[in-house]
C-alpha cells in the first residue's frame, strides 16, 4: 500500500501538531503500577487453567493497591510472551501503557519447549473477556474500571498468537504486535480474517523473524481499513523486549546483530505505541495525528500505512491512500509504477535496514531498473518539485 503526503503539508502539520503534543503531555498523568495475580477457569476447554499477571494504573505502586481514583476506567491490554520468555521481559511495554492509563494482562501458559499456538491464541481472547467480567464483579480492585475497548498485543510467538486471537474474536477492538512470528497454524493466513485496525512493529536487523518471512506477510494479508506497519531501522528481534537470556541465545548465533542499542528501540517503541492506542482505544484524534506526524519526519523508521488516523486535523491538502502503484510486485529486473502523474519524478529506493541502495529521475510511465538490487524487500518514497511524495514498498526476486 502507499500513502501519498503533500510536501507543503508535512512541514505545516508537523509543526501544527507539536503544539498539541506539548499540551497533551502536560496533560498526561503518569500512573503507578497496581498489580494482581489472578487464575481464570476456561470451562469451555476443559477447565483449562489460565494464570495471568495483571497491572494497572494506581495513584500509588504495590500489590492490590486502589486502582488510580481520578481514572474513570481503562482500556484493556492482552499481551502475549515471546516464545520460553517470561512475561517480566516485557516490563518496558507495561511501564509505557500502564503509567498512561491503561491496564495490561499478561497470561502465563505456554511456556515450554512445546507451546501450542492455537491454544495460546484462544487464551489471550479469553483473558480479555474475563477482565471484562472482572470489572463487573463487586469486590474486585478493577470494580467499575474496565473500559470496553480493549486490545490484544505480543511479542514473537505472541504477536503471531495475537493474531490468531484476533482472527477468532471480532469483538477484539485493535491489534499491536512487536516483531510477531509465523505461527502454527498461520498467522499470516489468520490475518486475512483481521478487519481491527493494526499496528505491526518490525526491527529492520532481526534475523530471528526476518520481517520478510514473518512480518511484512503478516501486514499485507490484514484486511484491516486501518493498518500500519513500522520498521524500526538497526531494531532486532529481542530488544523490542527487556534483556533476555533465552531470547539472546537465539540473537546470538544469527545475523545481522543489531546496529541500535535496546533503550534506543525501546524509545522508538515507546513514541508510537501509546499515541496509536489513545487513538484506537480512546478515541483521541490530537493523539493520532501525533502519530502520522512523527512517522512522517522520523529517521529512525521507514513505515507502510493504508490509513491517515485524524483527517479532521489534517490541513486543507489530505494525504490519499493508494495514490501509487508498484508494479509487478515482486519484480525482476524492471519495476514501473504507476503515478496521478506522467512528468519527471525521483525516486529514493531503501533496503528495509533503511539504506538508501539507489535513486534516480525517472518519467511517469518509464520503467526503473533494479537488477542490480539483491532479492529482499525495499521500500520506495517518489516526489517531484511542488508536488506531492509517496511511498510504498515492493519484493524483489
Amino acid at each position: 500500500m502507499a500513502i501519498l503526503y503533500p510536501f507543503s503539508t508535512i512541514t505545516r502539520y508537523c509543526l501544527f501538531l507539536l503544539l498539541f503534543a506539548g499540551a497533551t503531555r502536560v496533560i498526561a498523568q503518569p500512573y503507578q503500577n497496581g498489580h494482581i495475580s489472578v487464575t481464570f477457569t476456561d470451562s469451555a476447554r476443559s477447565n483449562r487453567s489460565v494464570p495471568v499477571e495483571l497491572y494497572y494504573p494506581a495513584d500509588v505502586a504495590g500489590d492490590n493497591v486502589p486502582f488510580a481514583a481520578g481514572l474513570s476506567s481503562a482500556p484493556v491490554i492482552a499481551f502475549g510472551h515471546g516464545f520460553v520468555m517470561t512475561y517480566d521481559a516485557y516490563f518496558n511495554v507495561r511501564d509505557a501503557v500502564v503509567s498512561q492509563g491503561y491496564i495490561i494482562a499478561f497470561p502465563t501458559t505456554e511456556g515450554s519447549l512445546s507451546p501450542s499456538h492455537q491454544e495460546f491464541g484462544v487464551d489471550l481472547a479469553f483473558v480479555l473477556q474475563r477482565i471484562q467480567a472482572l470489572g463487573g464483579t463487586t469486590g474486585s480492585v478493577l470494580f467499575g474500571k474496565v473500559d470496553t475497548f480493549h486490545c490484544v498485543m505480543g511479542h514473537s510467538m505472541g504477536g503471531g498468537a495475537a493474531f490468531l486471537a484476533a482472527a477468532a474474536d471480532p469483538g477484539i477492538k485493535a491489534i499491536a504486535t512487536l516483531a510477531p512470528a509465523e505461527t502454527s497454524p498461520s498467522a499470516i493466513a489468520a490475518a486475512s480474517g483481521i478487519t481491527a485496525p493494526a499496528l505491526v512493529f518490525a526491527g529492520a536487523n532481526d534475523c530471528v523473524t526476518p520481517p520478510a518471512d514473518h512480518q511484512l506477510p503478516m501486514y499485507n494479508a490484514l484486511v484491516s481499513s486501518c493498518k500500519k506497519y513500522i520498521s524500526i531501522t538497526g531494531g532486532s528481534h529481542c530488544q523490542m523486549a527487556e534483556s533476555s537470556f533465552t531470547c539472546s541465545i537465539g540473537e546470538s548465533s544469527c545475523t545481522p546483530q543489531p546496529a541500535i542499542t535496546r533503550p534506543q528501540q525501546h524509545a522508538v517503541i515507546d513514541a508510537y505505541l501509546v499515541p496509536w492506542l489513545d487513538h484506537q482505544l480512546k478515541s483521541s484524534c490530537v493523539q493520532g495525528a501525533l502519530f502520522d506526524s512523527a512517522l512522517a519526519a522520523d529517521p529512525a523508521i521507514t513505515y507502510l500505512g493504508n490509513c491517515v488516523l485524524c483527517p479532521s486535523l489534517s490541513l486543507a491538502e489530505q494525504p490519499v491512500a493508494d495514490a501509487a502503484v508498484a508494479y509487478p510486485n515482486p519484480c525482476g529486473a524492471y519495476l514501473q509504477l504507476k503515478l496521478p502523474y506522467s512528468g519527471p519524478a525521483q525516486i529514493r529506493i531503501c533496503s528495509i535496514d533503511g539504506r538508501e541502495v539507489a535513486a534516480q529521475t525517472f518519467a511517469g510511465g518509464q520503467p526503473i531498473a533494479v537488477s542490480q538490487l539483491a532479492p529482499g524487500v525495499y521500500f520506495y518514497e517518489v516526489g517531484a518539485p511542488a508536488m506531492a511524495v509517496f511511498r510504498g514498498s515492493f519484493v524483489k526476486r
